[in-house]
């Protein structure tokens, strides 16, 4: 058992990366709007991407060259540029919401303090130390991949702790739990949230991603079962993460008029309720979430961009460093562009160019995914690679991400 924890890693790092401000904001949400109910979606949401990551990491660990490799000799090299410019806009711009939810996190708590220049400035020098620390990181490791899973799994670990135990004072209904498994809309009968819901569990460019990391472990085709094994528990671990966040705000703020609009809200919450220790661990795993979300979305992002012009084969490489570097930046800069002035109307909200992107960019990696699946198996028809159902987990993440597609052209362009 000791040797199979070990060797999960991959799928870690990816739920490391879902499992950030926007995901523990919206989980809070559902449950404080439609209570239990929606306790099927997340389910549902963990069985596709169980799918999807694991037809990604099976093709990490059997194609020849990476995902953008394969893209060009099918398409050209202008496809996989798009592809990696597309996800580099995504990550971008969350990157962008990354550091403000970081940035709001830590505003309630320097705003009270007598010091003028901590209420000031704390807030701004922390971003900034964070981002420096990551670009150090970086540029001086040698050999990013280990002290990435390493720190991922510290830091969901955190999380686990840190929601579990809220979620036990909260006390939620077990019955209510239990009947929320059964497929049902809220009662507004707006198919969308549901839609929204699975967004924040099953993230196709997380999936897209794991085949890159299943090549920097070291994994090949003698470690199908390994990849596996690992998509299972490291995707299970983000679904349990999202239910427990929701069963929590289910159990304490169904049925209340409360608005929840930053992830801080939430925390704050707990504490009126249950005192003072069940804000600062419910902010914990909020930083963690925020945390480990932040680098592997900046090297999502990065190295995608790299591999998409043919120069980040590898995740030491100097351009996917070069790159990972550019998104961090990029997230930093849209941040204070959007916290010095958040009400000019002449100011381009970073995180609507991110959501402009996932119009493309959703449906375009479910492709490129469904595609390379499908081509691998044409390889070897008499022994396929990809499973059946895998492809058709693809084929349903291709539609959400398509829904979701239209749902955000709605917003941006009603």
């Amino acid at each position: 058992m000791n040797k199979r924890l070990q060797n999960i890693g991959p799928a870690i790092i990816v739920a490391a990366v879902v499992c950030g401000p926007g995901s523990i904001l919206s989980a809070s949400k559902t449950g404080a709007d439609y209570g239990y109910s929606m306790t099927w979606v997340i389910v549902l949401a963990v069985l596709l991407m169980i799918g999807s990551s694991a037809l990604s990491a099976r093709l990490g660990a059997t194609m020849k060259g990476t995902p953008c490799d394969e893209i060009t000799q099918s398409f050209g090299r202008f496809a996989a540029i798009f592809v990696g410019s597309t996800v580099f806009l995504i990550a971008a711009g969350f990157q962008t919401s990354n550091n403000m939810a970081i940035f709001k996190a830590i505003a309630p708590y320097s705003d009270t303090h007598h010091s003028p220049f901590i209420r000031n400035h704390l807030p701004t020098l922390v971003l900034i130390t964070l981002n420096s620390f990551l670009l150090f990181v970086v540029y001086r490791s040698r050999s990013l991949y280990k002290p990435v899973e390493t720190l991922m799994k510290v830091l969901i670990g955190l999380m686990v702790i840190a929601f579990i135990f809220n979620c036990i004072i909260s006390k939620p209904s077990l019955i209510e739990s239990m009947k929320g498994l059964k497929p049902s809309l809220p009662e507004n009968k707006n198919p969308l949230v549901v839609f929204a819901l699975i967004a924040t569990t099953f993230s196709i460019a997380g999936a897209f991603y794991q085949a890159y990391l299943v090549r920097d472990r070291g994994w090949d085709s003698k470690n199908i079962k390994e990849t596996f094994i690992d998509t299972v528990i490291g995707v299970s671990t983000l679904g349990l993460i999202t239910l427990v966040i929701m069963l929590t705000a289910a159990s304490t703020l169904a049925g209340k008029s409360i608005k929840l609009e930053t992830v801080t809200d939430m925390a704050i919450q707990m504490e009126n309720l249950f005192g003072n220790w069940a804000g600062v661990i419910f902010t914990v795993g909020i930083f963690a979430g925020a945390l480990s979300s932040f680098l592997i979305n900046a090297m999502i992002g990065g190295r995608l961009l790299a591999d998409g012009f043919g120069k980040g084969d590898r995740i030491d490489s100097k351009w996917s460093k070069h790159c990972t570097s550019f998104t961090l930046l990029a997230g930093l800069c849209g941040a204070f562009f959007a916290i010095t002035d958040p009400s000019s109307k002449n100011n381009i909200d970073p995180i609507i160019i991110a959501q402009a992107s996932t119009i493309l960019g959703g449906p375009t990696l479910a492709l490129a995914l469904l595609f390379l699946g499908i081509k691998m198996n044409k390889r070897d028809q008499q022994k396929p690679l990809i499973s059946k159902w895998m492809l058709w987990s693809v084929t349903i993440g291709l539609i959400v991400t398509l829904v979701l597609a239209f749902k955000t052209f709605g917003k941006l362009f009603s």
